[in-house]
């Protein structure tokens, strides 16, 4: 992609040239996107006057010698259109390029090029003849006028970005630096105003008001550019889906993971399996692989009688265009299943299609319960052979393709998605790094049978709910000027079965629609473990095409022992040029590299360029494997011979294929977190690659929330214990990917605030208790208000205010969302954080890994039941302890300043105000805990009444109601012999 050290364009493939001065020519100067002269003068006749990559507007100097250039390059291009043999290098080296279009060129060049300027030359033409609306219609006949129609919708953007209306965000980002200023006075006379009387109680709330205004500068800056974006399936199929031609569309892998089939039902991983069969999509184009870890043979039973019944459920789906396609939710829908069906048909295939469900349901059931007892023997296969997975840690590997082009077709004669059943190779000694590991193995896996360009990832307990899924994310990953440098499109994550009030925040409805639409509007938003389309070149550790490769450090960094991407080079910047030779030269062990680059090359330079021994040591002992790696666009080796893919298959899932490669390192999922995917995102994006959010009106995926209160906790303390994790590595990114400069601030510090909010619990806390021991001592944080300390307070809780409307007012959240998110952000605080931090640092310094159990008691509500199951879990103590100790602060308040006095009840305000703000951001935790018809469990009773008995004794010792002076005179007069 270099001649002569001058970069080539990422348009067009031309060598960009050199300026009046001789120098390189740079169009944009804020991130030196490659672009030519003839494409920047192009660019500006179009409208489009910024930068195809990052937005910034070109210089002056561009913009005035396109208007010189203009009739010189447009009798240009014509000349080139009509003369295929004379296109020059504009169109030879497009194919060099775009990884993306690659097979759909031939000698005249990219066919998308060639339509935006055919297009161009017909507004040309149109302008000098300008005719009027009537007489073109009548000049041109209705089939051209179509013909003409789609080729203009298929050269035009398959997605849009719609900025929030500057109406909502500038009174947004006005008052958020307004809050900053209030912040700095307001600890600047906290700070200077100190509490002699109460001096230890006045530090500590010091220090944890810093710590929550810094989590808060963490939380609120990553949305300061929040975007929408909308897409146009419409625009994909005209360009990619023409009538009477195969399907263009790149394939795409599903990947569904399960583990015991026991806590994950098989009912709902055959849902999950069938709304994936069932997707709107070229069905030769779609592959589902189901990961079974824990290799049960429910799960393979159960994929059996799945395939079986997808056999019926597809055509279904796609003759009377169901939603969703899952049938488990799709029968449940309380809505009018008539309307727009006009098939007289219908009903009665309806009704057929539901028995069969009932009976498919009845027989995955029974396998279900023939499970619950396993035989003393093991279980046995259908031919009498064992099961080989029998010993869940101590297996071979095992792969069973049931659909596809070589299986069982539907009932109709056609063609299905290939499914694919996965169970990868356990041995004991091993390290197999659960989830991140069997999505590696299903990267290998899926790689070896099918390869196809990108990868779909859900958990077993996520169906597709909208059909068109996939081609939303198409609209994205396969647009050539968006998707070039696209890692993922991350799709929300939505929730059924949660009662109205969400009384958890099951739902996350502000971090999904108000901190990822503002990611989105920096580099991305964060990888949230499921409902993701990847860039499967990303997964390998490779740059993004548009960018040039960092040269490697002559030494692996001191800290980390990784990559340039970690710390910066003592050596002085280099140029394009140097830095591109250096590339070539640095061992393949990194994997970051252009693909693209290499067909550019002839089979001597390119056995030079391409080691097989480097690539054995990145990915692994498989020269099918290595060689799928090559292949930008995908599909299967032709080396490879379809005999020998299974037994390569059986291959890379060995349990001892990772040894000594750099997956789960610098490939694939990375290792090192129970929140791979927080990890994996952010390797990506420190790499240069940006992500994007898509969320179409009816949800992408659904599934189903931990909605009773001791899961919910269980599910954010995984996540915190993740986070701390994190924090604890060498990927901290707090020091990680500095030295390339590809990890925007702002995404910097999103992704620090995803590993460091776990910490906020300590200081949280801290204040949750600060009110009780107020109101018990006398004490208070606050000394006596001045005017001005009374406009600052006001302030501040003022700008706390408005700050969350206008947010919610431009991200379209509820009021009631919003509360429930504050409420459960203090109960998973105090609860599930707390404990996340003190086990973080007792697995990092003792390799302590402690596990907090949970018991079940059943409840006997048919709706919402288990919403109102106690579940006893260590991590309820903290909050009770808060809510009783509160709760007797308020009394003993109360009960102080009716002793006192009219004068005591100024400063209890202020006390019993803050211990409110405790007990009514617990208010949920106290509802879960009391359950329905307040049926408390006797273990809480018994540690309410422990808990008060302790405070009730303190209390006594404390004796607020008699003062020091009235103590003295006591002691005296007990002395007086009367």
């Amino acid at each position: 992609m270099m001649e002569s050290g001058v970069p080539l364009c990422n348009t067009c493939g031309e060598a960009v040239g050199v300026d009046e001065k001789g120098e390189v020519f740079v169009a944009c100067q804020e991130c030196n996107f490659a672009i030519c002269k003839a494409c920047v003068e192009y660019e500006i006749k179009e409208g489009k006057k910024a930068c195809l990559r990052c937005g910034t507007p070109f210089e002056a100097n561009s913009m005035a010698d396109a208007e010189r250039n203009e009739l010189g390059s447009r009798s240009t291009m014509a000349a080139q259109l009509n003369d295929p043999q004379d296109t020059g290098i504009h169109a030879r080296h497009i194919s060099s390029v775009s990884t993306l279009d690659s097979e759909y060129n031939d000698e005249t060049g990219n066919p998308i090029w060639k339509n935006r300027v055919e297009s161009w030359k017909d507004k040309k033409n149109k302008k000098k003849k300008a005719p009027t609306k009537a007489e073109k219609e009548a000049q041109v006949p209705p089939e051209q006028q179509m013909e003409e129609k789609q080729i203009a919708d298929a050269s035009e953007p398959l997605s849009t970005v719609i900025p929030i209306a500057k109406s909502k965000l500038a009174p947004y980002r006005t008052v958020i630096i307004m809050r900053l200023i209030i912040l700095a006075l307001f600890f600047h006379y906290r700070v200077t105003h100190p509490v002699d009387s109460a001096y230890p109680l006045w530090l500590t709330s010091i220090i944890c008001e810093i710590w929550f205004a810094y989590s808060w500068v963490l939380d609120q800056f990553p949305k300061w550019s929040p975007v929408n974006r909308i897409t146009h399936v419409d625009r994909l199929s005209a360009r990619y889906e023409k009538e009477g031609e195969p399907s263009e569309l790149a394939a795409v892998d599903f990947f569904v993971s399960t583990v015991d089939p026991m806590k994950e039902p098989p009912l709902i991983t055959a849902n999950t399996v069938l709304s994936i069969l069932a997707v709107d999509y070229p069905v030769d184009k779609v592959s589902c692989y189901l990961s079974d870890d824990g290799a049960a043979m429910l799960s393979f039973e159960s994929l059996v009688e799945t395939a079986d019944f997808a056999r019926k459920w597809v055509p279904f789906c796609k003759k009377y265009s169901i939603e969703p396609r899952a049938p488990e939710f799709y029968f449940s829908q309380k809505i009018d299943y008539l309307k727009d069906k006009i098939q007289p048909s219908f009903v009665k295939e309806r009704r057929a299609m539901k028995r069969d469900y009932e009976e498919f349901k009845v027989r995955v059931n029974a396998l279900v319960a023939k499970a619950q007892k396993a035989p003393e023997e093991g279980w046995s296969m259908q031919d009498g052979t064992p099961w080989p997975g029998n010993n869940s840690r101590d297996h071979p590997g095992m792969i069973q393709v049931f659909l596809g082009s070589s299986g069982a077709h539907d009932i109709e004669g056609n063609e299905l998605p290939r499914l694919v059943y996965v169970s990868r190779e356990k041995r004991p000694g091993f390290q197999h790094h659960k989830k991140a590991g069997a999505e590696n193995a299903l990267v290998r896996v899926s790689a070896i049978l099918t390869n196809a360009p990108y990868i779909l990832n859900l958990d077993c307990d996520h169906y597709v709910n909208y059909s068109n899924a996939v081609r939303e994310a198409m609209c994205f990953l396969m647009d050539p000027q968006v998707g070039r440098n696209l890692c993922y499109v991350q799709f929300p994550q939505r929730f059924d079965g949660i009662d109205r009030s969400d009384r958890y925040a099951n739902r996350n409805t502000v971090f999904f629609d108000v901190n990822m639409k503002g990611l989105d509007g920096i580099q991305g938003p964060v990888y949230v473990g499921t409902g993701c389309v990847f860039n499967r070149q990303a997964l390998y550790g490779y740059g993004p095409p548009s960018m040039p490769n960092l040269p490697k450090p002559s030494s692996s960094c001191s800290w980390c022992g990784c990559c340039s991407c970690c710390c910066p080079s003592k050596k002085p910047t280099k140029d394009l040029s140097e830095v591109y030779r250096d590339s070539k030269r640095e061992d393949l062990n990194a994997a970051i590299f252009n693909l693209g680059e290499i067909d550019n090359y002839d089979e001597h330079e390119r056995s030079m360029l391409i080691s097989q021994m480097s690539f054995e040591k990145t990915f692994g002992l498989s020269t099918v494997f290595i060689e799928s790696t090559l292949l930008a666009n995908g599909g299967v080796p032709e080396s490879a011979h379809p005999s020998m893919l299974i037994k390569e298959a059986i291959h890379v899932i060995s349990c001892g294929y990772e040894e000594k490669t750099a997956w789960g390192k610098e490939i694939g999922w990375i290792y090192g977190s129970v929140t791979e995917d927080i990890l994996t995102g952010f390797k990506m994006h420190c790499r240069g690659w940006r992500s994007v959010y898509c969320m179409p009106l009816r949800p992408a995926f659904k599934g189903s929330a931990p909605i009773n209160l001791s899961d919910r906790l269980h599910q954010v303390l995984r996540w915190a214990l993740g986070s701390v994790e994190i924090f604890l590595s060498r990927h901290c990114p707090l020091w990680y990917g500095f030295g390339g400069g590809r990890l925007k601030w702002l995404q910097r510090l999103a992704y620090i605030n995803t590993i460091v909010y776990p910490f906020t619990s300590l200081p949280l806390v801290a204040y949750c208790t600060i009110p009780a021991i107020c109101l018990l001592t006398g004490k208070f944080i606050i000394p006596t208000l001045s005017n001005l300390a009374s406009v600052l307070f006001l302030g501040l809780f003022l700008s706390i205010i408005v700050t969350s409307v206008l947010e919610l007012r431009w991200s379209g959240v509820s009021i009631e969302d919003w509360w429930r998110n504050e409420q459960f952000w203090v109960i998973g605080g105090v609860s599930a954080h707390l404990f996340a931090v003190f086990q973080g640092f007792l697995k990092m310094l003792a390799g302590l890994d402690t596990n907090f159990t949970v018991t079940t008691k059943a409840a006997d509500d048919a709706e919402f039941g288990e919403l109102y199951m106690i579940k006893w879990t260590t991590l309820l103590i903290p909050p009770t302890t808060l809510l009783i100790v509160n709760m007797v602060g308020v009394v003993a308040g109360f009960s102080d300043a009716l002793n006192k006095g009219y004068e005591a009840w100024g400063p209890l305000f202020g006390k019993v105000f803050f211990a409110f703000w405790v007990i009514l951001h617990l208010y949920p935790f106290l509802k879960g805990l009391m359950g329905r018809q307040n049926r408390t469990p006797t273990i809480v009773v018994l540690w309410s009444v422990l808990l008060a008995s302790v405070f009730s004794l303190v209390w006594v010792k404390i004796d607020p109601f008699v003062s020091k002076s009235d103590a003295d005179l006591s002691q005296s007069c007990s002395s007086i012999d009367c």
